[in-house]
């Protein structure tokens, strides 16, 4: 078993880098590459242009300017509110508390396409149509964050926070200079968690955009258009683009990420 397991993490490791290699080398491709017979893995000739003619012909700027706010505010505001409901859950007393947390807990078996239309009619007639706002609603409530904050944060013992109140210290200050350093680890993996899976959502950014300058680069890209003459250079080429700012804020905190995983299943 332990021969076969480098095999095994080579093969899943191809599965993973496999698409993120073709999209880069079909994003050189030209329009005759991709109708060949066999089709290719590396482009006859490197057609550069097709960075130019996806943003020249679209509004691919706009569109990743929308997914990068939509993204970082609505990662702040998801963490932001799942760091104070955890802390509610963990070291504060209140009636019913349990049962709240189960209820948020149990919204995880919901699907969340059996919300769309309800949540759509809500946003609609709140006037949240085409704003970010609209955009990032639904994701600002988060049960998995809340429930892996609060396990985190029963590692840390109440007396801490006793001896923290009864220093003068407020429930805002223990957080920031004692909770937080202590989650560290958790805090960066469901932050890079969130911010991708904001700046990747489809569907419901194209059900509460209308107007095509709020729409997101998930959606922006479907609109390009050029897949219609068989010519999907530029759509490569875009979505090459699309995956640059994930990979390179993974690179550059893959060393911190690592670090505070070990540290944590060492304390553990």
């Amino acid at each position: 078993m332990k021969k076969a397991l480098p095999v095994l993490t080579m093969i899943f490791a191809l599965i993973v880098v496999f698409p993120i290699f073709y999209s880069l080398s079909g994003s050189l491709f030209s329009p005759a590459d991709f109708s060949s017979t066999p089709a290719r893995l590396f482009p006859t000739t490197l057609t550069f242009s097709n960075y130019t003619r996806a943003f020249a012909q679209s509004h691919l700027t706009r569109f990743f300017v929308n997914s990068f706010i939509t993204a970082t505010f609505g990662t702040l505001l998801r963490m932001t509110i799942s760091i104070l409901a955890a802390y509610s859950f963990s070291f504060l007393s209140f009636k019913g508390r349990d049962f709240l947390f189960i209820v948020i807990i149990a919204t995880m078996l919901l699907p969340g396409d059996a919300l769309l239309i309800e949540n759509f009619t809500t946003i609609r007639h709140w006037g949240l149509l085409d704003t970010y706002l609209g955009i990032i609603s639904t994701s600002l409530l988060a049960p998995v964050h809340i429930f892996m904050l609060r396990q985190y944060f029963k590692t840390v013992s109440k007396e801490y926070r006793e001896e923290a109140i009864l220093e003068g210290c407020t429930d805002k200050r223990f957080i920031v200079s004692l909770l937080l350093p202590l989650s560290k680890s958790v805090l960066i993996i469901l932050a890079l968690q969130s911010f991708t899976g904001i700046f990747n959502d489809y569907l419901w950014p194209l059900l509460v955009t209308n107007k095509e300058s709020m729409r997101t680069v998930q959606v922006g890209i479907t609109m390009l258009g050029f897949s219609e003459t068989l010519d999907f250079g530029p759509e490569f080429a875009a979505i090459s683009v699309l995956m640059s700012p994930i990979l390179i804020t993974f690179i550059l905190l893959r060393k911190r990420i690592q670090e505070s995983l070990s540290t944590r299943f060492t304390e553990r």
